[in-house]
């Protein structure tokens, strides 16, 4: 996984990669507007305030989120998680699923690309409170599923984040309201399955 480094001694706020209507009706661009807008420029600016002094000051995103606890690591570990949440997405299209090596590793630790995913909306469905689902590989390659409440990130247990969707209210309650499957169910049409590849190799 690339590293995310500060730039002169501060984190950043990646711009989106397409337009703020650009995923709809799958999430809409006031969705977008609060989730990367607001909620996360919050996340950077708390981050870039609490790290000057903490010893960590000048460390990847990714570092900072291994060695980090408290409010540091949950400004950190949100920065990181939309990082890769918000790269990951193109405009809805139908009949939308991996190809390749990512694939073939799917169907190696999952059967199936149809039982991975009904695996991975049961995971997100059931994760109790906020957090997020993962999609990461192990150090031999394995693909799993993980649960991640809070701020809470994969690389945090030794792996590689490969895919996520954010379970937080924020990122779908304009438009989904309380229908968390519904709205973990829709992401598969923007999921671009190439950036996820990519994290793979």
């Amino acid at each position: 996984m690339e590293k995310t480094m500060p730039v002169n001694g501060k984190f950043e706020l990646r711009p989106l990669a397409y337009a703020p209507q650009a995923l709809e009706p799958v999430i809409s661009a006031a969705t977008l507007g609060f989730h990367h807008g607001k909620h996360l420029a919050a996340y950077v600016n708390n981050l870039n305030a609490l790290l000057p002094g903490s010893g960590l000051d000048g460390l990847s995103l990714e570092e900072v989120v291994r060695r980090s606890t408290g409010g540091l690591l949950n400004n950190a570990g949100q920065l990181l998680n939309h990082n890769l949440y918000f790269a990951q997405f193109m405009a809805p299209r139908g009949g939308n699923r991996p190809n390749g090596d990512l694939a073939a590793a799917i169907n190696d630790s999952f059967g199936s690309f149809e039982a991975f995913q009904e695996a991975f909306v049961k995971a997100g469905t059931g994760l109790f409170g906020s957090g997020w689902v993962w999609l990461s590989a192990d150090n031999d390659g394995k693909l799993v599923i993980t649960q991640e409440p809070n701020a809470a990130n994969p690389v945090q247990r030794g792996l590689r984040p490969l895919m996520t969707m954010d379970v937080w209210e924020h990122a779908y309650y304009l438009d989904y309201q309380n229908r968390r499957p519904d709205h973990l169910t829709a992401l598969w049409q923007i999921i671009d399955w190439n950036v996820v590849t990519a994290r793979l190799r």
